[in-house]
């Protein structure tokens, strides 16, 4: 499965960048590298539970869960989400620290290296993580791919502050950027939280994407009388839609058939793994039933 290939390769190179920089970090006694090798840490961890997530979220549909297991995912994206909170409360924690109690930087260039190095490993996976993550329509890998990239520019920037620090002599300067770097990566979060936690509550599509919808039904206006009761809602990678379609009394089933059919395939074009109900009504229903 190409998802899981993928998402494994994210925690094979999380593995080696959070080794990298804790030595690292600790040979040059850089609280923004240590904090990179936390934000890294936590990327890990992310980058192992979309691995699982990926996995078992991709199971068919069983008799326990009739609608498969796509929230697995947005489970995954949620915590992963909560994951980068803590990361950056740690690291203000401890440039705090460091502001407070301040030591000298040693081998700057070391640790510049090695922010350059981690960052460019995680970049290249990063665009194959998001690229998967668009062909699987994926909550969890997009999330990680988030995780791998805020990761980049993070480490990009405690580069440049080991190098600021190395020219200016302003030690102050490696907890300060370490600090805006966590802010950073918390608004980064809150972005991520509110695409991955929504669908838990089956919240519906976005306004753009239930419109979509609406304008592909209303193109086949000519063969119904009106549509009610749409609704939406996502879990993981799929899309669940569902409306009541009334269609003419003189219409018969397999008119009425051939049209939702025609109707959930357009709906399929943009909407990969959508699953689609049309209730269909006749015009006179309620005449019928008197």
């Amino acid at each position: 499965m190409k998802g899981s290939k993928v998402a494994f390769l994210s925690v094979l190179s999380n593995t080696f960048v959070v080794l990298l920089k804790l030595v690292v970090g600790i040979v040059t006694g850089s609280v923004a590298i240590i904090s990179e090798a936390i934000h890294s840490s936590l990327d890990l961890a992310a980058s192992i539970i979309a691995f699982f997530s990926v996995r078992l979220s991709g199971r068919s549909a069983d008799r326990s869960h009739p609608y498969g297991h796509g929230k697995i995912e947005n489970i995954s994206g949620t915590i992963e989400t909560l994951l980068i909170f803590v990361a950056g409360i740690w690291i203000i924690y401890e440039c705090v620290h460091k502001i407070l109690h301040p030591t000298p930087i040693e081998l700057p260039y070391l640790g510049i290296l090695v922010m350059v190095t981690g960052a460019a490993i995680n970049y290249v996976v990063s665009k194959k993580v998001g690229k998967a993550a668009k062909e699987l329509n994926s909550v969890a890998m997009k999330s990680n791919a988030l995780h791998l990239l805020t990761d980049v520019y993070t480490s990009l920037g405690v580069g440049f502050s080991l190098l600021l620090v190395t020219l200016t002599g302003w030690t102050i300067l490696d907890p300060i950027i370490g600090i805006v770097l966590a802010i950073y990566i918390m608004k980064e979060a809150y972005t991520l939280m509110k695409e991955s936690f929504p669908p838990l509550l089956d919240a519906r599509l976005t306004d753009e994407e239930e419109q979509q919808i609406k304008d592909l039904i209303q193109s086949y206006n000519q063969h119904y009388i009106e549509y009610h009761d749409f609704r939406t809602r996502r879990s993981g990678p799929v899309e669940y839609i569902d409306f009541h379609l009334v269609v003419p009394s003189s219409a018969s089933i397999e008119a009425a058939h051939f049209i939702c059919d025609q109707i959930e395939k357009d709906i399929k074009a943009i909407f990969s793994r959508a699953e689609v109900l049309i209730h269909v009504e006749p015009e006179h229903e309620r005449s019928l039933l008197t």
